[in-house]
């Protein structure tokens, strides 16, 4: 009996003493708390931002509203553009024959001008690129003294704005008998700093020296070197670099305005400026329609260039921005 009862007893407590077997679960899920699973972002899947996105709503409608505008006034008429609201169309729609006055307007000097700008931006902003891409070349693949001085004063040309320069050169242009000739608008404009600047970072990461020392090695001279190894290298920077000068050139107004008289040689920046003054003088013909119309003619080719050459223009900005 004592041994039974003290078997019991031994057993009971054992049993009373001992949870149930679905206790200790339970209480370990609730004392366990659950873990968010971290979402992960690449780059199919980036990072949403409000305040990234508002900026860049506003940034688009700041660019886009003066095309629309530019646009839609370029379909009114003279006495259209005072009747009608600006971002509205009028109830005539004179864009065909705007396009067709403002080409032989003047004797067509729209198209002389237009040839001009052609010009300027062929001699000028192809030179500054061909110049920056030899620049960029040497400064990135070849140690000679002095290198740093150049760095330095490449860097401080990039700070300085061209205005600051327009006068200085206009001095020096006149004493050599340059000015009121397209040599006085072509020449500064093969100078192009950031150009150069940005050549340099371009074929810094883009041309791996090994591979210019293999075709050392197999006999190439430095020129066949260049333009068979490290100019096919270089595309993207080019025409990065070619955008730039081109639109700077294209764009450019201060310098020619102070070079320029004779009205043959005008770029489309200063003749448009010269039909827009004219409603300021007596007896002038007020043409704003004309203006419109050839400003948004002018910025066509600029926006062509940037769609054809999208692709090759960011891939050329991203070089160097990541290090390997």
């Amino acid at each position: 009996m004592s041994s039974t009862s003290g078997t019991s007893s031994t057993s009971g407590s054992a049993t009373s003493a001992s949870p149930p077997a679905s206790a200790p679960a339970t209480g370990t899920a609730k004392s366990v708390p659950r873990l968010r699973k971290r979402r992960e972002h690449s780059a199919g899947r980036p990072k949403r931002s409000v305040l990234l996105t508002v900026l860049t709503g506003l940034v688009l409608v700041y660019t886009v509203v003066p095309l629309i505008w530019l646009v839609i006034s370029a379909t009114k008429t003279q006495e259209g553009l005072a009747d009608s609201s600006g971002l509205w169309f009028a109830d005539d729609f004179a864009l065909w024959s705007n396009i067709h006055d403002t080409f032989t307007y003047h004797d067509g000097i729209f198209v002389r001008w237009l040839l001009n700008t052609l010009l300027y931006v062929g001699l000028g902003a192809g030179g500054a690129t061909f110049l920056a891409i030899l620049g960029g070349y040497a400064l990135a693949k070849f140690n000679f003294p002095g290198k740093r001085g150049v760095f330095a004063v490449v860097i401080g040309a990039v700070a300085v704005p061209g205005t600051a320069l327009a006068v200085p050169t206009f001095l020096m242009f006149s004493k050599m008998g340059l000015t009121d000739t397209p040599w006085a608008v072509i020449i500064p404009s093969l100078v192009s700093p950031f150009g150069l600047y940005l050549m340099w970072v371009f074929a810094t990461e883009a041309i791996p020296v090994e591979l210019l020392e293999a075709a050392r090695i197999d006999g190439a001279g430095e020129a066949r070197t260049f333009f068979k190894v490290a100019l096919p290298l270089l595309a993207p920077g080019i025409v990065t670099v070619l955008l730039f000068t081109t639109v700077a050139t294209w764009n450019n107004y201060f310098l020619p305005l102070i070079m320029l008289k004779d009205p043959d040689w005008y770029p489309l920046t200063l003749g448009l400026d010269a039909w827009n003054n004219q409603a300021q003088t007596i007896g002038g013909d007020v043409i704003f329609n004309l203006v419109i119309t050839g400003s948004l003619l002018t910025i066509v080719p600029l926006i062509a260039a940037f769609l054809l050459l999208q692709k090759y223009w960011q891939s050329g900005l991203a070089a160097g921005s990541v290090k390997e």
